[in-house]
């Protein structure tokens, strides 16, 4: 079908910022330490690497000085994530408003896309539970190439919707997320109910933060007129 307008494209990150699945990590990053014997890192040190690709967050949470198999502590890690998604109280909930921002968002002619660090299955299952599958045209993951902040996911996701780089925006809650769009010549919107402080997200460059779901389609709007 013609479309009477640009194409635009706003790219989301997942874990953070459509969805919170900080304690789910934390909980199976836990489990995957302790399988090995090793101490498990606090909260805070869990939420500052979600959004890296799997392999490279947990050897950044390991102790340097530990002898560690970093294969082993990835799969320990997935089997522990799996067991605890397969658990009947399992809760990765929406961050409030988000679905009415994408459904604005879609209203006003903008194309929707992913870019994560979560598998590509696990990003399906996230959606599905959510019922979001269908509203993105383009899902990117770290099975595809170079994690964040390398731009590869995003001018994946760019070259796949067909739009320009100057008609994207990424929005994301972590400095990841800033930084790879920056790298693909995009837009930068950071978001304040995340895992980084809105103050790293300006300092790495964000055009623009915004504090509630709400307030996405207007900052988007500014951006990509």
């Amino acid at each position: 079908m013609d479309r009477p307008f640009a194409l635009r494209l706003a790219v989301f990150d997942c874990d953070g910022t459509l969805v919170d699945s900080q304690h789910t990590i934390w909980a199976a990053v836990s489990a995957a330490f302790q399988s090995l014997a090793l101490a498990p890192p606090r909260l805070e040190q869990s939420r500052r690497v979600i959004g890296l690709p799997l392999a490279e967050a947990l050897s950044a949470l390991a102790p340097p000085e530990a002898a560690i198999d970093h294969a082993r502590l990835t799969e320990r890690y997935r089997e522990a994530f799996f067991a605890l998604r397969a658990r009947a109280d399992f809760e990765e909930p929406l961050f409030p408003g988000v679905a009415q921002a994408l459904a604005a968002l879609e209203a006003a002619g903008c194309l929707l896309g992913i870019a994560t660090g979560k598998s590509r299955r696990g990003l399906e299952r996230t959606l599905e539970r959510h019922g979001l599958l269908h509203r993105f045209v383009t899902l990117q993951t770290s099975d595809s190439g170079p994690g964040k902040p390398h731009p590869h996911m995003l001018e994946r996701a760019i070259a796949e919707a067909g739009v320009e780089a100057s008609a994207c925006v990424m929005i994301g809650d972590t400095t990841f997320d800033v930084l790879m769009a920056r790298a693909a010549r995009a837009k930068a919107v950071g978001v304040g109910w995340g895992y980084h402080d809105v103050e790293e997200l300006a300092a790495a460059g964000a055009h623009v933060i915004v504090r509630a779901a709400a307030d996405l389609p207007a900052a988007v709007e500014a951006l990509l007129p």
